[in-house]
């Protein structure tokens, strides 16, 4: 994809989000563009690190690690948003500015230990799985506020807030209501005072809902398709 097309892309995802903060009776400046970069190369990255995105996003642990080799990300942040394996905490740990797909207290260990090991607090959100599907990580809402108390008594984590991804087979209504539950949790946690807890992101929209968590609270939301077109997995 050329830089004139990201440009237009970037440009029309812009629009569409500043359109539903109006809406929602919002600024939209208080909402971040994160570019979530799952397959494109390093040079595509490098090309929309020029343009109007807020920071970016990686799936998978060996991407973050070549493009960041790659110097691909210039000068804006990076967040890791996909499953974190505590196997490969250590090359996410001090790399990505904020971690955002944490969903238990068995990784949430492994992060606190390699950040201590490191010398540095790591910024997460808590990754909620608002839908309960079996076959996606995340914690339960049940189960949310243990894992909460858990992370406050942890020195190297911070929790910044929650994200999450509704069920792809929800219709455009039940996922609004999706996101409107994720609004009430993080409204709530926001009321409670916890060490080491900070409810300041709400994490939650892609290519086809942003604009319904927009809608509904979200102050970050996390673009792929949208920006780079179709996705080209490996064969």
């Amino acid at each position: 994809m050329t830089e004139q097309q990201l440009r237009e892309n970037v440009a029309e995802v812009r629009r569409r989000m500043a359109e539903a903060a109006v809406k929602a009776g919002r600024d939209p400046a208080e909402i971040l563009l994160c570019a979530a970069s799952k397959t494109q190369d390093a040079d595509t990255v490098r090309l929309a690190a020029g343009l109007d995105i807020d920071l970016f996003g990686e799936n998978r642990v060996q991407e973050l690690v070549a493009k960041q080799a790659a110097a691909a990300y210039g000068e804006k942040p990076l967040h890791f948003i996909g499953h974190l394996q505590t196997n490969k905490v250590r090359q996410v740990v001090g790399v990505a500015s904020l971690i955002q797909s944490v969903d238990s207290a068995h990784l949430l260990n492994a992060i606190q230990a390699q950040a201590e090991k490191k010398e540095l607090c790591q910024d997460i959100l808590l990754e909620v799985n608002i839908g309960g599907e079996a076959s996606k990580s995340g914690v339960s809402p049940e189960e949310l506020d243990a894992l909460v108390e858990t992370a406050a008594q942890m020195g190297y984590v911070h929790v910044c807030g929650l994200m999450a991804i509704p069920p792809a087979q929800a219709t455009p209504a039940q996922t609004r209501q999706y996101f409107a539950q994720m609004r009430q949790l993080f409204e709530r946690l926001q009321g409670q005072r916890f060490e080491n807890v900070h409810m300041e992101y709400l994490s939650m929209g892609m290519s086809g809902d942003f604009e319904s968590a927009i809608l509904e609270g979200a102050n970050l939301v996390r673009v792929g398709t949208s920006i780079f077109g179709a996705r080209n997995y490996p064969v």
